[in-house]
Order: C-alpha cells, then structure tokens, then sequence
C-alpha cells in the first residue's frame, strides 16, 4: 500500500526507499485509478537460501553477488546467479554500481598492455610499490610481483623505504615462490626449452619510479638470465593493471576494514590476504576460478610439454 496522505515529496520518498520515481507515480496512478500494484509474489528460491546467501555475504563483505555465487557453488550449494543477487539485494549486501565500472576500465587497461598477451603464467609479471598508513607504526610501502596470466600473487616485501634494493627483495620473493610452486624447480629451469637450451625470459614490467629506474636494479636483472625488465610508458598507469588491481583488492577488500597498528601485524593481516586472494576468492577475470587452480595447472602443462618460443 502507497502512503498519499504523508506530508513528504515523491522524490524524497522515492530516495528514501530506492525506488526510481517514474516506478512510484505509475504505482500511485494506479492506485487512484482503483487499480494498485499487484504482489508482492512469492520467490521460494530466494526465501529458502537467502539466510544461506547472508552468511557468505557477511563472511565476505568486499565481493559482489557472482563471486559469492562461484563460492557457493563450489561449497556444494545448487543456486543460481540471480537468486543469490535477489537475496543480496533484499538484505542491502549488494556492491555498488561503480564498482563494476571501475573493474571494466581496469580490465580494458590491461588488455591495451600487450599485444600478444600471454598464454600462460610465468611469462609476464608485474611489480610495483604501495603504500599503507598504519595507526601507530608509520608508513609503509608494501612490494610486490603478481602473474599477469594466473594473477596469483608471489608475496610481499614490507619496509619504509621503496628503493632499488626493496624491488629486487620484492622479485627475489617471486622467484622463490615460483620455484616453491614447481616443486622446486629452479626458474631458469623452468623456462629452459630442452632442445635449443633457449630460456624464455620473464618479462618483469614495472612502471617509471625510481627505484626501477637506477643502475642498481638494472645489474640485478642483469644477473638473471631468466627475467627482462620492462618499463610502462609515462603516466600509464593501466598499463601495470593488474598489479594495481591487486593491491586494490588488497586495500579495499581487507587492510581498510580494520585498525593495522604497525608493521608487523600490517605484514601478517597482507600475508592473510594473499592466502584468500591466491586460493579462496574467485577471480571473473579467470572464469571464477582461483589463482592457484590456474597457475599450478598451466605451470605443470609447460613443464610436461616444455614447449617454448624464441624470446622477442
């Protein structure tokens, strides 16, 4: 029932409820028209997994309806996509519209990075420098490497500087990772085609700081045979999308919705993070699967096949 003898504008009561303002004047003609709005109908679906839905969504308050769907579905649970945003929606746990928005632009950044995107991970990485306030400890940059291809985050590297040797600590990280993940593999092995002993460098691309910029992290490439750097154009930030995406996500979805006294716990909530990140959150980008699912399984493809292309 539409309210008519309340003293309120239709548009301040149509902001007040979210509703647009053409839908309440077509409810309030037909009603004086002797003809009211019908329902509102049953949604069975909905009502039977809606505390269900509420439980993922509180347990996960930074994702949107698909991710929290993709979870569900994996947990076990046969719902679809629409009942899960119908029961976010009903209960006001839905993300809002400029957040999809702004994931669209990043993602059209990134495609725009290459011309011939990689095929699988451990071909392209991205590095780069964030930086966090902490209540009581000062600030501190975070560094570190994700795969363009799986998006799977290496780890971090946390000081109060962001210099050269802070980056090539940060890639020093990555490689270890990436060694750990093969099974121990060294890299330069990994990348190794066992024909030609041609090695298919990595290409590390970064984006014009300083700290990437002087002879010290030069040298360090230098000495690993296995990595190339490469540096984005000037003010180009979209062109290092996914890292910046990352660490986002990281910010937004975790370290911002609570109090990081100082570095130590800033590097342990960041460490719990990327375990969510790499083997609980499902990513769009990859068809709703995890990083690790698509690097381990890409990963060991190219070491069983071990065919690799001559570096460009």
């Amino acid at each position: 029932m539409i309210r008519q003898d309340a003293a309120m504008p239709v548009s301040r009561f149509t902001a007040l409820i979210g509703i647009p303002r053409r839908t309440c004047t077509r409810w309030i003609s037909k009603q004086r028209a002797g003809n009211p709005p019908k329902g509102p109908w049953p949604a069975p679906a909905v009502e039977a997994f809606e505390p269900v839905v509420e439980k993922y969504a509180q347990a996960w308050p930074a994702w949107g309806h698909r991710k929290i769907h993709a979870l569900m579905r994996a947990d076990g649970h046969e719902v679809s996509v629409s009942t899960v945003e119908r029961a976010m929606r009903r209960r006001n746990l839905l993300q809002s519209t400029e957040y999809q928005a702004e994931r669209r632009e990043l993602a059209k950044a990134r495609k725009a990075a290459f011309a011939e995107p990689p095929t699988g991970p451990n071909q392209v990485w991205q590095l780069d420098f964030s930086e966090f306030e902490t209540t009581r400890g000062g600030i501190w940059r975070i560094a570190g490497c994700a795969d363009y291809y799986s998006k799977y985050e290496f780890g971090w590297h946390l000081a109060t500087t962001c210099n050269a040797a802070d980056a090539e600590l940060a890639v020093r990280i990555a490689i270890a990772e990436a060694e750990r993940l093969a099974g121990g593999v060294p890299l330069a092995e990994q990348l190794t085609n066992p024909e030609t002993g041609h090695i298919k460098r990595i290409k590390v691309v970064t984006d014009n700081g300083g700290a990437f910029k002087g002879s010290r992290f030069a040298a360090f490439i230098a000495s690993r045979p296995e990595l190339l750097h490469i540096r984005t154009r000037r003010r180009s930030p979209g062109q290092n999308g996914v890292r910046e995406r990352a660490f986002g996500s990281l910010k937004y979805e975790h370290l911002y919705r609570m109090e990081i006294d100082d570095g130590q716990t800033l590097a342990a909530e960041a460490e719990r993070y990327r375990h969510v990140f790499n083997h609980i959150r499902p990513h769009e980008a990859l068809g709703m699967q995890r990083p690790i699912e698509i690097h381990q399984q890409d990963q060991q493809a190219q070491l069983s096949s071990k065919k690799t292309e001559p570096d460009s």
